[in-house]
Parts: structure tokens; C-alpha cells; sequence
């Protein structure tokens, strides 16, 4: 019996070990929003984080990610509130779509290690995210917004814990 957690859900699986991690996201945990795009690692389609790092869910089997913390592009947000999520909505980003829920987990890693990216930051995590459609420009604008919106979260979080703090004290 494998141990996962996913979407910080504890699941067990009894199925076969060898099974890629896309599959059971897909099929046996009813996750659509991870997509199966080249089955060889090549399109990030399927990029989910696998402790934190974003991994290749079509080439990642299950007993690979045995014990382990995985998180999906439905468990970024519950609501969407995620500023990756807004800036993408903000921003217009996805074209067809298809690729955008891998663009998203890895801006989402990126931004987790780097809170102000670059242009050159941004091209270098995303290589390896293919998008049809070529929306690399609004991508990298999107990645940028969300620093914005994240940054401002943090700086709203931390004012209102000062005026709090001030309030409450004498």
C-alpha cells in the first residue's frame, strides 16, 4: 500500500506501483486539472509539486512519490484567490488553455523561491512549459503581476498586524 498525501489529504493506493503519478490524479482521485500533454516530460503540462518542487506527473510513478506531499493545480487555492490565479485572470492569459494549469504550477514554484523574478528568472523556470498558442509574453507579464500581488499581500499582512499589535498594547 502506497501513503500519499495530496492536497494536504492523506490517500492510500493498492494499485500498481509503476502507474505514472498523472493517472492517478486523473483517474483514481478524479483530478482533471492536471493534463496529459507529451506523456514524456518535454510540455510541463502535467506539472504538479511533489514536496514542494515541481514535478513531471507523467513521468513520476507512484511509488516514486510514496510518502510524499503532492500538490495539484486544484490545490493551489480553494477559491482562486491565489495571485497567480488573479494575474492570470487579470492578465487574459490562457488561449486555449490547455497548458496553462503546468505554467501556473511552476510560476507558483518559482515565486515560492524567488518573490521578485526577473525576466531571465521567468524565461529560465518556465523553459520546458510549452504553450501552443505562444502566450509566453502574457505569461511572463502574468508572473510578474502575481509578485506585485503577493508582495502587497505580504506588506497588507504585515500592516495590519502592526496596527493590531498597537491597538492591543499599551
Amino acid at each position: 500500500m502506497i501513503r500519499l498525501k495530496v492536497n494536504g489529504k492523506n490517500h492510500q493506493f493498492n494499485g500498481d506501483p509503476d502507474m505514472p503519478l498523472l493517472w492517478f490524479l486523473r483517474d483514481e482521485m478524479n483530478m482533471k486539472g492536471t493534463k496529459f500533454g507529451c506523456g514524456i516530460g518535454m510540455c510541463g503540462a502535467c506539472t504538479i509539486h511533489l514536496n514542494g518542487s515541481p514535478t513531471r506527473a507523467c513521468l513520476t510513478s507512484v511509488s516514486m512519490a510514496a510518502n510524499g506531499s503532492i500538490t495539484t493545480i486544484e490545490g493551489i487555492s480553494p477559491d482562486g484567490s491565489h495571485p497567480v490565479q488573479i494575474a492570470w485572470q487579470e492578465l487574459d492569459v490562457p488561449q486555449c488553455g490547455y497548458c496553462q494549469s503546468g505554467q501556473i504550477m511552476t510560476a507558483c514554484s518559482l515565486l515560492a523561491k524567488k518573490p521578485k523574478p526577473t525576466d531571465a528568472d521567468i524565461d529560465a523556470a518556465m523553459d520546458g512549459n510549452l504553450c501552443r498558442c505562444g502566450t509566453y509574453l502574457r505569461i511572463r507579464s502574468a508572473v510578474h503581476k502575481a509578485a506585485e500581488l503577493s508582495a502587497s499581500r505580504k506588506a497588507g499582512s504585515r500592516t495590519s498586524t502592526n496596527r493590531s499589535g498597537r491597538r492591543g498594547g499599551k
